[in-house]
């Protein structure tokens, strides 16, 4: 198998080739989204380790977010451009270099700055498993590799705060924080040997069709005779590649991904800081006309903006970004209420989500089979089986309160929740970049990516400020209550979003069978 078209394969499973692209790349992702998650519950580890200040502590969380979303729609274009095996190596080495010495870190701007390391190794790799994914599955596989990669971002959430509690239980508090960042250092190493033994010869060239300017004279380099093409040729193709990276694009949407991110991870630097938030939003929208203009000039824009016109890609993008501004704020108030409202440990609070990981990792793979054949009703099924597991979360705190039933009846309302999610992510990520071009897979793959990333910060932030606000003043039960009600509304809007992309896509397929008439 030479590129995404002829990976059809076989219909009863995976090749050789592709169970090996999906084990290098699905271990690395796991790995960078872990990160997300798993320094939650050693910050207190951190703070005595190293003497950080709140501030301090703030930034080893909003460095590495916002680093890991500033870069993700340019490093998915790169990956297009140059051969998403180059970009994913240089991922991997950032992320590894940014584990290793935070790690070892003595102070907390080392830790800060290797975080922020690791963040662009982060945002380096991701584009370029889905781009891969997009590049050398097809069809019903495809599902259901995207199916194995929803599982990977359900469980690394739900197993981070797990596995840092294990580590400061089991290394004790210096080297228990140190472990969360270290246990990456080997797995990278493997990574990259798997990535160049691995990696078919395709994925390290520029994917076919990356630019209308230059696909013909890439052409003898994706035909492997790159020793063939004059000097002054290879010259040309190198600077063509450059302008197709589309340099002003790369700092227009990193500013304003940034600036837009900012207030909201950094909510607690003064109302100065909420400035950047109209400043970012202008410079997306300048973005938005820059990348119409490189088109219409001729030139490749950094993302083709006509995309959002395509129904799959634009209801989807919207669907999961909401979706991710109201969810991931789950595990950050039950942490919060497991450790400050009922006084358990950090490997407690942890394992609450264990089942949560467990029904993901189990129900993903089996949402990814079926996609292509259910298509946007089974994503509609996850949220109905997601809003009934947040319902009865709440039911089970405020049963903990009223009548002393124990809160680890969350166990099974948390493992609902984790199924509906399986059926969510995986399934609605194949339905998005299924219209989506090869040249523009890894851009894609970026820009949904960044709707999930911003919504994890805004989400994330204003959540949490309500819930503190209504803690303040009615206790423990109120603002769980509160917080999760938020939570509830906001999933049912992404929900409401794939109710309609449903409906037009009846209403799309009924005009099309009346035109064939």
């Amino acid at each position: 198998m030479r590129d995404s078209t002829r990976s059809s394969a076989h219909a009863e499973g995976f090749t050789a080739e592709q169970r090996r692209i999906l084990l290098v790349s699905l271990i690395v992702a796991f790995l960078s989204l872990l990160s997300v998650s798993i320094v939650n519950v050693v910050l207190p580890s951190i703070e005595a380790s190293l003497a950080a200040s709140s501030a301090a502590l703030q930034w080893i969380l909003s460095g590495y977010a916002l680093a890991f979303g500033v870069v993700l729609v340019a490093a998915g274009r790169a990956g297009d451009i140059y051969g998403r095996g180059r970009v994913f190596i240089a991922g991997l080495v950032l992320f590894g270099a940014g584990s290793l010495v935070a790690g070892f870190s003595s102070d907390p701007l080392t830790l800060n700055v290797a975080r922020v390391v690791m963040g662009l190794g982060s945002g380096f790799i991701n584009p370029q498993v889905t781009g891969l994914i997009q590049q050398y599955f097809a069809g019903a596989l495809r599902g259901r590799a995207f199916g194995l990669f929803g599982g990977i971002i359900g469980v690394s959430v739900a197993v981070g705060p797990v596995l840092g509690g294990v580590f400061v239980a089991a290394f004790g508090a210096e080297w228990g924080w140190r472990a969360s960042f270290l246990v990456n250092v080997p797995f990278v190493v493997l990574a990259v040997i798997g990535a160049f033994l691995w990696l078919p010869p395709s994925a390290w060239r520029a994917a076919v069709g990356s630019s209308p300017a230059n696909s013909a004279a890439a052409t003898p380099q994706t035909s492997g005779a790159v020793s063939e093409v004059p000097r002054a040729s290879r010259m040309a193709i190198g600077m063509s590649r450059i302008t197709d990276l589309d340099p002003l694009g790369v700092v227009l949407l990193g500013m304003g991904t940034l600036l837009v991110m900012l207030p909201f991870v950094e909510r607690e630097a003064g109302t100065w800081i909420w400035a950047s938030l109209p400043i970012g939003l202008l410079l997306v929208v300048v973005w938005v006309q820059w990348e119409k203009r490189c088109k219409r000039s001729g030139h490749a824009p950094m993302v083709d903006i006509d995309l959002f016109r395509t129904r799959s890609f634009s209801n989807g993008t919207l669907l999961v970004s909401v979706h991710f501004l109201g969810m991931t704020s789950v595990w950050v108030l039950l942490a919060l209420w497991m450790q400050s409202g009922l006084g358990h440990t950090a490997l407690a609070a942890g394992l609450i989500g264990l089942p949560s990981a467990l029904a993901n990792a189990i129900f993903a793979p089996i949402a990814g089979r079926h996609i292509t054949r259910i298509g946007r009703p089974l994503v509609l099924w996850g949220f109905a089986l997601a809003l009934t597991g947040l319902a009865l979360t709440v039911t089970a705190v405020v049963l903990h309160y009223a009548v002393g039933t124990s809160e680890w009846w969350l166990l099974c309302t948390l493992g609902l929740l984790g199924a509906g999610q399986a059926l969510i992510i995986s399934p609605n990520q194949t339905l998005t970049l299924s219209e989506v071009p090869l040249r523009y897979a890894g851009s894609a793959g970026g820009v949904l990516q960044t709707g999930q990333r911003v919504g994890t910060s805004i989400g994330i932030a204003v959540i949490t400020g309500i819930t503190f606000t209504v803690l303040a003043s009615h206790g423990w039960m109120t603002a769980f209550v509160v917080g999760f009600a938020v939570i509830f509304v906001v999933v049912a809007a992404a929900a409401a979003v794939g109710v309609v992309d449903l409906l037009q896509g009846r209403r799309n397929q009924g005009a099309r069978q009346n035109s064939d008439r």
